[in-house]
Formats: structure tokens, C-alpha cells, sequence
């Protein structure tokens, strides 16, 4: 009992010294936020301090924080609607499907996902300025939607593979049609695959960086472009940087801790 007391302690106190090693660089950002300017860079550091509000009132000055996270918002909806509209019933048919290369093709979808970014910036770029869609959000959303809907073909094969036919083809047994099938039968018991797919192409969207920054314009921008602002050409105004990442970080952070659960699920589900 000693033997298996010690090996507990251990591993809590191995996940602690890693949780803490993982957690330092966003606690120093975000206790930046709440220091006076003079006390960011102090030498020695100094570990206590006076906490003010000034940095935030810096960036609501400087910025439209509610344009920003609105952007945000709609690009990372936008996004998530249409991945999910084109990824779920792509992963239902690929897994319904009797052809033999199913899962080549389920492997396809998801190296689709691992292309870099980079590469399909330029042509994508030009094929938004042909049509005139450059400097819109809604470019972004295309974009996001086009990668990241063959994930969700890729994990929803996953979990619809995974379902038993039994359960459709008693449903058309009933006198369901494929759709009704599908859609009262299917779906919702993969309910928890769908949420794992929304939860993963919302951090994927929140936290694009590169599309937003070249396909919108000013008054399009996310937060996430925004954070580039507190970089100047001298230093980096880290106050700044502190502020927006608390309106970056902390909606993402609420909603992946509400549903965490789904991403377990998400990430053990593998193709079979």
C-alpha cells in the first residue's frame, strides 16, 4: 500500500511540476496585464504589486475591442456552420460507403487538413481578388470552412463507421426514408462526435492568425490580428499584448473547459 501511496504522489506531483512548467509563460502574460508599466520590466522582478486596470484602459482606447471580438466571432461561426453543413453528412456518406478505398479517402480528407497554410494563401488570395471577396471576413470564412470541413469528414467517418447499420436499417424498417435515417438516427448518436468536430474547428478558426491577416481589411480584422499591434518597431508594448490576450484567450479557454470532456472522445476515436 506504501508502494502504490508513493507512486500516486509522485505522479501528481510530476502533473503539477508540468502543469506549472506549461502554465508559467500565460501567468506572466496575464499578470503583465494588471502591472503598472514601471513595474513590467523592474530589475529585480518584483512578484507583488499594485494591481491597476490601465493597460486595459490603453487598449480600449487604442482599439474597438467589440468590432474585434465580433469579427471573431463571425468568422469563427461562419466557419464552424459550414465546415460542419459539408463535413458531417461527407463523413456519413464516406462511411456508408462499400467501396474498399473508404478509408484512403477518409486519409485524404485528413492530410488535407495538415496542408500549410502558407500554400493555399496565394492562390486563394488571388481567386478572392478575382471574385471580390478580398478584404471581407466572409474570405476567411471559406478559407477556414474548406480546410477545416475535411476534418470534420474525417472524424465524423470515425464515429459513424463506428455506429452499428442495425439501427438504420431498423429505422428504415420502419418506414424512414435515407434523410430521416440519417437525421433522427444517425446524428444523434453521434452527438458527441459532432461537438468534438465544432469544438476543434472553433479553435482552429479563433485562433487563425495568417488568413485574417491577408484577406480582411481594417475594419474586418479579428482580435487575433489585433494582438500583432503591441509589437512596434522599437519594443513590444507587453502591457498591451497582456490586455488583448485576455479578450483573445479567455471565451476559448471558458468554452473548451465547459465541454472538455468532448475532446477526450474526440481525440481516442480512430479510424477502424
Amino acid at each position: 500500500m506504501s508502494t502504490r501511496t508513493s507512486s500516486r504522489i509522485g505522479e501528481r506531483a510530476f502533473i503539477l511540476v508540468m502543469l506549472a512548467f506549461f502554465l508559467l509563460p500565460f501567468l506572466w502574460l496575464a499578470s503583465t496585464a494588471y502591472k503598472p508599466s514601471r513595474d513590467i520590466f523592474s530589475i529585480p522582478p518584483k512578484l507583488t504589486f499594485t494591481p491597476t486596470l490601465e493597460q486595459f484602459a490603453t487598449v480600449f482606447r487604442l482599439f474597438d475591442v467589440w468590432s474585434l471580438l465580433s469579427s471573431s466571432l463571425l468568422i469563427a461561426g461562419g466557419s464552424v456552420i459550414l465546415s460542419l453543413l459539408l463535413g458531417v453528412p461527407a463523413g456519413y456518406a464516406l462511411a456508408r460507403s462499400t467501396s474498399r478505398y473508404a478509408i484512403a479517402v477518409a486519409y485524404f480528407f485528413m492530410a488535407i487538413r495538415m496542408v500549410p497554410a502558407v500554400a493555399a494563401l496565394i492562390p486563394f488570395y488571388l481567386m478572392m481578388r478575382d471574385v471580390g471577396l478580398l478584404g471581407s471576413w466572409v474570405a476567411v470564412v471559406l478559407i477556414n470552412a474548406m480546410l477545416n470541413s475535411a476534418f470534420v469528414t474525417w472524424m465524423m467517418f470515425s464515429y459513424f463507421r463506428s455506429l452499428p447499420k442495425e439501427l438504420e436499417e431498423a429505422a428504415l424498417t420502419d418506414g424512414c426514408t435515407l434523410f430521416g435515417s440519417f437525421w433522427r438516427v444517425a446524428l444523434p448518436a453521434v452527438r458527441s462526435g459532432v461537438v468534438a468536430s465544432t469544438l476543434f474547428c472553433l479553435m482552429f478558426s479563433w485562433n487563425d492568425f495568417l488568413y485574417p491577416m491577408f484577406l480582411t481589411r481594417l475594419d474586418s480584422k479579428p482580435i487575433s490580428v489585433a494582438l500583432l499591434s503591441a509589437y512596434g518597431t522599437k519594443d513590444i508594448t507587453w502591457g498591451t499584448l497582456g490586455a488583448l490576450a485576455h479578450f483573445s484567450t479567455i471565451p476559448i479557454v471558458l468554452i473548451v473547459l465547459f465541454l472538455n470532456r468532448y475532446f477526450v472522445q474526440g481525440l481516442t476515436k480512430g479510424i477502424h
